[in-house]
Order: C-alpha cells, then structure tokens, then sequence
C-alpha cells in the first residue's frame, strides 16, 4: 500500500481555483506546501502543471496526468490514468496530490493523509476540492492563524489521517 497524502488549500466552500488560478495568497500556506513536497513525489493533472508559473517544481518528482498520449513534457513523467500515476511511484515514504479538482476527486479514496489548509472565507470560483466524508477522517494536528498584514484571510492549517 502506497502511503498517498492529499494536500490542498481550499475555502469555506471548498473552492480551490478559479480561470486555472489560485484565488488567495497566503505566503505560509506556500511555505509550508513547499517543505512538506519537497524530496517527494507530486502527482497532478495537466492543468495543474499548466498553472505552475515556472514548470516542474524543483527538487520533486513531477508526475502529471493527461489523456494526451503524444505529449512530453520536459522534468516530468507522463501518466494517462490515476492508476498509472500511481504505479510509476517508486517506494516513497509519501507521495502527495496536488491537484486540481478532478484528480483530488479520484485519488481522495486512495489518500491515507490529507494536509488541509482551510481560508475561512468562501469564494466564487470554477475548480471545487470534492466533499469529505469526515467521519473516515481524524483531525491529528491543527494551527489556526488570524489576518493580519501578510494575509488578507483567517486559515488553519488541518492535518487528517485515515481512521
């Protein structure tokens, strides 16, 4: 079994994105996305990697999924489907998601791990984190952080595990 944590910033409404775009900048939430991926595998699908400003993300292995089977794309692997995004993960200690919307959707019941940061605020947006059921879920860490000069927006960061 594959040890597979989620990990997504979403708001009250469980909004993640909007035009292939995040719709807050919260500079911990970066931080911390950055030190817990990186030495790691990350898996996402094509918009996603589209989004990035830079392309891969350094210092992390890129899987990201696509039905186009011609395309290549340079520092990362290419996966036509969840399970084969899966396979080709070699024997990591954890292997996180990344997004967007539908790839969190089918991977949420293999996750075993699920790094939340929730914006205490909804949003109109166009890409939605899918509902947990969060009676299969423990809360086994959880920060919350007031607004203030760095941060337009109220957040917690919420570590879930499995039950």
């Amino acid at each position: 079994m594959k040890n597979i944590s989620i990990i997504v910033a979403i708001s009250e409404n469980n909004a993640i994105g909007k035009n292939n775009d995040l719709l807050w900048h919260i500079s911990d939430d970066l931080k911390r996305f950055k030190k817990l991926t990186t030495g790691h595998t990350i898996i996402m699908g094509k918009k996603t990697f589209d989004s990035l400003p830079n392309g891969p993300l350094p210092n992390r292995t890129n899987i990201v999924i696509t039905h186009n089977k011609n395309i290549k794309i340079p520092g990362c692997i290419i996966a036509h489907s969840i399970e084969d995004a899966i396979n080709r993960c070699n024997n990591e200690d954890e292997i996180f998601v990344i997004g967007g919307g539908s790839i969190y959707k089918q991977l949420l019941k293999y996750a075993n791990k699920i790094y939340l940061t929730l914006v205490h605020k909804s949003f109109d947006a166009d890409a939605f984190f899918p509902e947990i059921n969060f009676n299969e879920w423990t809360i086994i860490e959880q920060t919350d952080f007031t607004a203030d000069d760095k941060n337009k927006y109220a957040y917690s960061f919420i570590t879930y595990e499995k039950k």
